[in-house]
């Protein structure tokens, strides 16, 4: 399955450009972040930006500080999953997780710094008219808050799917949608006044809310049907510990039925976002969409 290597690879250039210790005292610090953050991976929030971007006629270029601070705020949330406290791994990306390489502190220090960047990135790099800049940082704020990936990171560690009414759908709507979802609306918040029509914003947040199910879905998939290597990590860690899933909800052909049904509401979705666009804007967001349904990694 195609997939837009070529902004992955402006996000990837962008990424190891980036510095965050002005002094020596914490440049151990800095190494850690960067440890992490460079560790590879199909970036897909930051160039699910920027395709957005290309998708309502804006260029790519224009919003790479906020694509940039969508993956420093993945990467943190990354770092912290791993925790002995929250899913224990030692592996990620094929590589020792941050807090075997650098100690539990450090990585606990090295998320909660890559989580601050991300805002003083996107605050002090990104242009646009202030008042879109600041909704678009609102939005991320909320969409990685308690209402967002934290709240829903708490639901998970707390078990309380199937408990006080909460779905499956719904966690995961908050732990992972929220932030993919984020990747697009964030984009649409800066062009609000230029690119961007009311009649296709209600279909881009469809879009982005399917987009974040269809993920999480085929990731409960993966882990049951991955190979270590191929997910960079060791396969069963959700059955490890006693996770609900959509595999052991639905079972593996349930999951998967599920996957196809979210995959067909993303594309329907993204047609209608993209109806009054040219042909070829919604390429790449479709390329992304597919290689995400369709992913083994």
């Amino acid at each position: 399955m195609s997939y837009p290597d070529h902004l992955r690879e402006e996000v990837e250039a962008y990424l190891a450009a980036l510095r965050f210790s002005p002094r020596a005292a914490t440049a151990g610090l800095d190494e850690a972040m960067r440890y992490s953050l460079l560790a590879g991976g199909k970036r897909i929030r930051p160039v699910l930006a920027l395709a957005t971007a290309r998708a309502i006629g804006a260029s790519p270029s224009e919003v790479m500080p906020l694509a940039a601070a969508l993956e420093l705020i993945h990467t943190y949330s990354l770092i912290h999953d791993d925790l002995p406290a929250m899913d224990d791994d030692d592996l990620r990306r094929g590589r020792p997780t941050c807090h075997r390489v650098f100690g539990e502190d450090v990585a606990i220090l090295a998320g909660d710094g890559l989580y601050a960047e991300a805002f003083r990135l996107v605050l002090s790099e990104q242009r646009g008219e202030p008042a879109n800049v600041l909704a678009a940082v609102a939005e991320l704020a909320a969409a990685t808050g308690v209402d967002g990936m934290v709240g829903g990171q708490y639901i998970d560690v707390k078990e309380l799917v199937t408990r006080d009414g909460v779905t499956l759908r719904e966690l995961h709507a908050l732990k992972t949608g929220r932030l993919i979802g984020a990747s697009v609306e964030c984009v649409s918040i800066l062009h609000r006044d230029e690119s961007v029509d009311s009649p296709t914003l209600p279909a881009l947040r469809e879009f982005a809310a399917e987009l974040g199910v269809l993920f999480q879905i085929v990731d409960d998939i993966l882990d049951v049907t991955g190979t270590d290597d191929a997910l960079g990590k060791p396969r069963g860690s959700d059955e490890r510990h006693g996770k609900l899933t959509y595999v052991s909800q639905y079972g593996l052909d349930g999951a998967r039925d599920l996957a196809q049904e979210s995959h067909a509401n993303a594309r329907t979705a993204l047609a209608q976002a993209t109806a009054r666009r040219p042909a070829a804007a919604a390429a790449e967001l479709e390329q992304i969409t597919d290689f995400i349904a369709t992913r083994r990694s």
